[in-house]
């Protein structure tokens, strides 16, 4: 019985870094390596798929209960909640047009950063001081890494940054609108409700700043029918990471999860570069591994001050 939940787990993982690092790498090889520059497009897609697979995960295959929205408050919190994310996705990847992978992985380490900002600003929490000196080596890495970039692009660096502190921000948001236990979601919950309202937040804004971008994918598809499979396939695996982080975090420990997270950033920067062969220099992967190193020790700070 051991042997099996062990296999199972070892399972849950590998698709969960799969599925993780597979949309990442695709949606890269889409909007920079094809040449699909329609970010706002793609962030569509994969919020229609999850909007569908999520209502089949759970009113149909009752991988978990369903929860309702139980006011309009609850609703307008949520709403929120999805512009915000719909930022933070288009944003990333935006920033995967002009950015390698191991730099943009790199930006995005700095979550934690950000989010002990906005949790300072917006709820006065303040952390043990040892906890604020791990932030040092993640924002000092991030700058050495920027320094160290070959292909350094400065409105893709900012897009990143932007996209990391709206990821951050609605961490910290999920944790004030819906911290009463009447109105707790689960994240499986929470994204059958988010996944329409982003498509909603989308649509117009793919119409309108990507004029006749439907058209010009059916164009794609009559001399290339890949671009389907492809918006589909990757579509598809950006429900899965959601669907696999949630299983994952059911299954394992709070601790597991920070360090097999902590890990996920370093594989996806070292396939990325195997795949798409983007020039590394040693400043940046020792500024890399310098934010990596903070993430790790932040985490630890924040375990031991509970």
């Amino acid at each position: 019985m051991k042997d099996s939940t062990r296999f199972f787990t070892i399972g849950l993982v590998t698709a969960w870094y799969s599925s993780n690092i597979g949309v990442l790498l695709l949606n890269k090889y889409l909007l920079s390596n094809y040449g699909f520059k329609y970010p706002i497009f793609l962030t569509m897609c994969h919020m229609t798929a999850c909007s569908l697979f999520s209502y089949v995960a759970i009113a149909w295959l009752k991988v978990v209960p369903m929860q309702s929205i139980r006011s309009s408050v609850q609703f307008l919190k949520i709403s929120a909640l999805s512009l915000i994310f719909c930022v933070s996705v288009v944003f990333g990847n935006v920033s995967l047009r002009y950015l390698a992978v191991s730099f943009n992985q790199a930006v995005g380490a700095t979550t934690p950063f950000f989010t002990a900002v906005f949790a300072y600003l917006m709820t006065f929490k303040k952390e043990a001081w040892l906890t604020y000196l791990t932030l040092l080596p993640v924002v000092t890495g991030v700058v050495i890494a920027s320094g160290g970039e070959p292909s350094f692009h400065l409105f893709g660096f900012i897009i990143c940054i932007a996209a990391t502190a709206a990821r951050a921000l609605k961490s910290v948001l999920q944790g004030i609108l819906l911290s009463s236990e009447g109105e707790k979601l689960n994240s499986m919950n929470l994204l059958l409700y988010m996944a329409p309202m982003a498509v909603v937040f989308l649509l117009p804004a793919t119409l309108i700043m990507e004029e006749n971008v439907i058209g010009i994918t059916v164009a794609l598809a009559r001399d290339d029918v890949k671009i389907i499979w492809y918006l589909l396939f990757n579509s598809a695996l950006a429900y899965f990471v959601n669907l696999t982080n949630f299983l994952v975090t059911k299954h394992t420990s709070a601790l597991t999860l920070q360090v097999l997270g902590n890990a996920k950033g370093a594989v996806a920067v070292v396939v990325s570069i195997l795949i798409f062969r983007n020039p590394v220099s040693v400043t940046g992967m020792m500024g890399y591994s310098l934010t990596v190193f903070g993430v790790v020790l932040y985490s630890e700070a924040k375990k031991r001050s509970k």
